[in-house]
């Protein structure tokens, strides 16, 4: 018995002096700054983000694991997880807060606001919108070029009348887009059908609905609800023989006929500069202003072009940035 009892006891110590280890590692990275990035969900646009993000840092000087540390966390499309992963990183006293799409940046704004973490943001297509333009906070702005994309559309489709947008209604970014495109569509000559969802479940019984309206082609907005099923929608428009105009590269390569639309890891890499700047003491997020990044590319995707009978113009071809080809 005695045996077993110090055996135990042993154990114990050494238990002990193992956790002791772990917490003297533990607060030797306490003296890193911790960067928190919340991303709304998967897919290539916003992973793009936080690629480019990363390179921001590097490129700007910093070294992972010297300078900062990333905690990383995926809301999967999910508000009430975003909000608990901003709240986390309020509770651990992260250094900076960067929100990856709308509903991570404003739920890091919101568990930042009383301690005043400094949050940067990014894939916000309309920051004023989302009342994020003001306080601790900054980022970058992937506004769409809507007035390329109709420009585009018209080319391509010289006889279209009417395009579909999918888009959700609690997303301050998708109701801006939307009303941008019904203010321009008519100097193109279009009608704009939109039809709204509340949640992501939604989108496909929607396509549906734009379908049966007859619509000439769909644009998609940077939506995350939509862009999260779009090889689904894709499905069901290439089966109606509607073409699909994405909002970025990865939507082109997915299947989307062509889209003008921004790089996102260059969007991301100014990002994460900003961020730099931040963590170097040079400035402070209410100091800067947020940028929107305006040029942007054409981009097609020749197989999906053809399966949908549409003709490009050479002046386009010569121009524009072949998907398959890369």
């Amino acid at each position: 018995m005695k045996k077993m009892m110090a055996l135990t006891m042993a154990m114990v110590m050494t238990a002990a002096a193992l956790a002791g280890c772990s917490g003297s590692q533990d607060s030797a990275s306490d003296d890193i700054p911790v960067i928190g990035i919340s991303q709304y969900g998967q897919h290539p646009s916003l992973d793009n983000c936080r690629e480019g993000f990363l390179q921001g840092l590097e490129a700007s000087g910093l070294v992972e694991g010297v300078d900062y540390v990333i905690d990383y966390q995926n809301a999967g499309f999910d508000d009430t997880i975003a909000q608990q992963i901003a709240q986390n990183f309020s509770a651990n006293n992260v250094a900076l807060m960067c929100g990856i799409a709308t509903n991570s940046a404003t739920a890091c704004y919101a568990a930042a606001e009383d301690k005043n973490i400094p949050v940067i943001f990014t894939a916000i297509t309309d920051p004023v919108e989302a009342k994020l333009d003001s306080g601790n906070i900054t980022g970058t702005s992937d506004k769409l070029p809507i007035e390329g994309q109709l420009e585009l559309i018209r080319a391509l489709q010289p006889e279209a009348e009417t395009i579909g947008i999918l888009y959700t209604t609690s997303e301050p970014n998708s109701v801006s887009a939307v009303r941008e495109y019904q203010e321009k569509a008519g100097d193109y000559g279009f009608t704009i059908e939109a039809v709204g969802v509340m949640q992501q479940a939604e989108v496909l019984q929607a396509t549906d609905t734009l379908i049966a309206r007859d619509v000439d082609c769909f644009t998609n907005l940077t939506d995350n609800n939509v862009v999260g099923v779009l090889a689904s929608i894709l499905e069901k428009t290439n089966e109606a023989g509607i073409p699909v105009y994405g909002s970025e590269i990865e939507q082109v390569k997915i299947g989307c006929v062509a889209s003008a639309g921004i790089e996102y890891v260059a969007l991301g890499q100014r990002t994460g500069e900003m961020a730099a700047q931040i963590l170097k003491g040079e400035a402070t997020a209410e100091e800067m202003p947020y940028e929107t990044i305006s040029e942007y590319e054409t981009y097609i995707n020749p197989t999906a072009l053809e399966s949908m009978s549409i003709s490009v113009p050479e002046d386009i071809v010569s121009a524009a940035i072949d998907v398959t080809a890369e």
